[in-house]
């Protein structure tokens, strides 16, 4: 996500040193969003005394213990490597720009309850926190704390909480219900692990822009927004802020990490970690598994961030049998198969090798079309394994004629998303003299707007905020929207978790005061366009698209430093 605001602070003071606090040598972070926000706010009712001989007949309800705040996360892509990663080769993954936001609300100490609203599912359910197994959890050898690696689930936690699921949506499709049943069991294992019988009565608001079942990662950024809400409340996380230095951000974003996997082993049972590490951390990841032992798994903060074009073909899909298909042919073909899984391991290999050169120049044409090279290459091998679809093919026909960039299938494949990394202009030294795809042209300054979208010459000199850019998109938005396709424009290799707190959009003037953020109007907001707008989002290609700045938002990067 591209957020307007500065995440900078100036003049802040806090060290963000870690101090040993408790009998179990637990970490406290030294400095909390948390710790900025009042004890409790002050009640609006003047409080008086009443007369002895007449007792209150009904308790008054108390204010929120605090005001609401909001934690964001990526869905992710695919770069390099799929099918291929299935057979011990190395992918890289990258985050996009479409997003998960998690809203967070304070009830009055009056209720003993909490809540979560998943729109997007159609799920809402409240539990009476009093009634939550916490004996089970707290227990001898199964209480953990914020800072523990969990790699697998208990199944008696699990058989605790088995009660509480059985009232989530009792009444709806049993295969919608299992959705409810696995987004519940997600929220109540981490919400049971990380809080206590003290945690305040909160209601939990997702909204989500990511496509779900999509293969873009969805409930692992739903994991991530839950784990980094109960990980700010417990005052687990440190940040994010200006000052912090790269390692303590790693530390956060592990932390993050580790219990968005846990939420995404309620949903999955045996998750590979690789969606919820880039939701976590942002930008992209080299992933690697072994017949034995921890996967290699190595952040790759160079990716540079790039405008990219997402198309959903809305053909449903199952990873099961794309993958069950490579198999099959392995076995019938094994060494031409091996081959070309081989080819895409090398592809990636590749890719990593650029991006981890110390020349390596993320602003470099040269570099652009070499990564953009790849993901052409990589498509055509996963067509020979099988696992491409007509509409996919489609797809990459459609844009393909524009010549706005390098397209291939994400993910399983056998339908789902085609993602397209966007060229770049041609730089002025090229004078006319072509731009790498046999295509000459002289300038492209007023000539731009009066070229035709579909022309090769048009689609030679597409840039960053020109007219002819937004003509080109424009044509190619009608004709996948005419064939069923959803265009989304998006970023990759941005940013990962983020963090409103409190959910206050400031105005970019430096005046007091902002826009609040409450539920409601949270639940209001209409689709991708209406939510980015309400949460203060510049997202997509278009950036020269004017909006209004407004400032909160903060992320950890660790890939920042002083000099940067």
């Amino acid at each position: 996500m591209s957020a307007t605001g500065s995440l900078r602070r100036k003049g802040h003071n806090g060290t963000g040193i870690l101090k040993r606090t408790s009998s179990h040598s637990t970490q406290t972070p030294e400095q909390s969003p948390i710790d900025s926000m009042p004890a409790q706010l002050p009640s609006q009712i003047p409080q008086t005394e009443a007369p002895a001989a007449k007792p209150a007949m009904h308790r008054k309800q108390s204010s929120p213990m605090m005001p609401p705040f909001m934690v964001s996360s990526p869905g992710k892509v695919i770069v390099y490597g799929e099918h291929a990663v299935v057979h011990g080769k190395p992918a890289i993954a990258a985050a996009i720009s479409l997003r998960s936001y998690l809203h967070v609300s304070f009830l009055s100490k009056s209720h003993r309850t909490v809540t979560i609203r998943f729109p997007d599912i159609e799920l809402e359910h409240t539990w009476n926190i009093d009634e939550l197994p916490w004996d089970v959890f707290n227990a001898p050898g199964k209480k953990k704390h914020y800072y523990d690696l969990v790699t697998s689930l208990d199944p008696e936690l699990l058989e605790a909480l088995q009660p509480h699921l059985d009232a989530v949506s009792p009444k709806i499709p049993e295969s919608i219900r299992k959705i409810h049943h696995a987004s519940a069991c997600s929220f109540l294992y981490l919400f049971l692990s990380l809080a206590s019988r003290k945690t305040p009565p909160c209601v939990y608001t997702l909204r989500s822009t990511i496509p779900l079942r999509a293969g873009l990662g969805s409930s692992a950024s739903i994991s991530v927004c839950i784990s980094s809400a109960l990980l700010l409340q417990i005052r687990a996380l440190s940040g994010p802020h200006q000052d912090q230095p790269p390692q303590e951000s790693e530390l956060q974003i592990e932390r993050i990490n580790r219990w968005a996997f846990v939420g995404e082993m309620c949903i999955h049972g045996n998750p590979s970690g690789i969606d919820n590490t880039v939701a976590s951390g942002g930008k992209a990841v080299l992933y690697q598994k072994f017949k034995s032992g921890p996967p290699r798994i190595v952040p790759l903060h160079s990716f540079p961030e790039l405008p990219l074009l997402l198309v959903n073909t809305r053909q449903s899909r199952s990873t099961a049998v794309e993958v069950a298909k490579v198999a099959t042919l392995l076995e019938n073909h094994p060494v031409l198969t091996e081959n070309i899984l081989d080819a895409i391991g090398q592809i990636t290999e590749s890719a990593y090798k650029l991006l981890t050169a110390p020349d390596f120049d993320p602003e470099s044409h040269a570099s652009l079309k070499y990564l953009g090279d790849l993901v052409t290459i990589n498509h055509g091998l996963l067509v020979s394994l099988g696992v491409s679809h007509p509409k996919l093919e489609r797809i990459r026909e459609l844009i393909d004629h524009t010549g706005i960039g390098w397209t291939k299938l994400t993910g399983a494949g056998g339908g789902g998303c085609a993602i397209t990394i966007i060229k770049p202009r041609p730089t002025s030294a090229s004078n006319g003299t072509g731009n790498g795809n046999g295509v000459h042209h002289g300038h492209s300054s007023s000539s731009e707007s009066d070229s035709e979208p579909d022309s090769p010459v048009a689609a030679s000199i597409i840039s960053s905020g020109t007219k002819l850019k937004h003509a080109i998109l424009d044509s190619l938005e009608a004709k996948l929207e005419n064939e069923g396709f959803e265009k989304f424009e998006t970023t990759l290799a941005g940013d990962g978790v983020g963090v409103l707190w409190p959910a206050v959009l400031h105005n970019g003037n430096e005046e007091e005061g902002g826009e609040e953020i409450d539920q409601e109007k949270f639940l209001r907001a209409e689709g991708t366009e209406g939510i980015e707008r309400l949460v203060g989002v510049t997202n997509g290609i278009r950036k020269n698209v004017e909006r209004e700045v407004r400032e909160g938002w903060k992320f950890w990067r660790p890939w920042e430093t002083d000099e940067d």
